[in-house]
């Protein structure tokens, strides 16, 4: 019952949310285009539920030469941060509309089409690459994890972001914890609280 019930309201929320907000949707897709060379999105390769391979939707918000980027302005200590955690203070990549965007969360937005066509669930742990789950989780622990669709609200999401890292794993423990606690009772607390992380751009990069 659970899970019918989760799918259809992510059938339902998504395809609200889609209509609702059409036109902001239109504004920061002419913002993107505008503001740099290359496509509107970006498809972020992750793994999905039963270990499939799915394309999360992300409005663009690097430059279309940033691997160069990568290796040009950064020291080796950072690309190695960077391919674990897959964040970075002060990225270079990043254009001045990428910025707002992802300190916003906007970029997101287009994951409303990833939930309606069911690769994603509004809550769920976050999709993450095949190199995170390998290197982050035991086989348990990936069964686990892959047994629900990647959500764009998780319980990693809402405490803490990018600053609970799986260096010290503490994004392991609350992505894992979720599964302990799933309800529909909890995922929308989750979504409530979601709201007030977004607006407060807490843990945001």
């Amino acid at each position: 019952m659970y899970a019918f019930i989760k799918r259809t309201f992510d059938i339902v929320s998504s395809f609200l949310a889609i209509i609702l907000l059409s036109l902001l949707l239109i504004v920061l897709a002419l913002l993107v285009k505008l503001s740099s060379k290359g496509p509107v999105l970006f498809k972020d390769v992750r793994v999905g539920k039963k270990g499939k391979t799915i394309k999360v939707l992300k409005f663009r918000s690097m430059y279309i030469d940033a691997e160069e980027r990568l290796e040009k302005y950064l020291t080796p200590e950072e690309i190695e941060a960077w391919e674990k955690e897959r964040k970075i203070t002060n990225d270079p990549r990043i254009t001045k509309v990428g910025k707002f965007l992802r300190k916003t969360s906007l970029d997101e937005l287009p994951q409303l089409f990833n939930i309606l066509f069911g690769s994603m669930s509004v809550v769920g742990p976050r999709p993450i690459t095949k190199k995170e789950l390998d290197d982050n989780y035991t086989a348990d622990e990936q069964k686990l994890l892959l047994s629900a669709r990647p959500g764009l609200i998780s319980n990693w999401g809402v405490n803490g972001r990018s600053e609970v890292l799986f260096s010290d794993g503490k994004r392991q423990q609350l992505e894992l914890e979720y599964f302990k606690k799933r309800s529909l009772w909890y995922d929308l607390k989750l979504i409530f609280k979601a709201i007030g992380v977004v607006f407060s751009s807490k843990g945001a990069s």
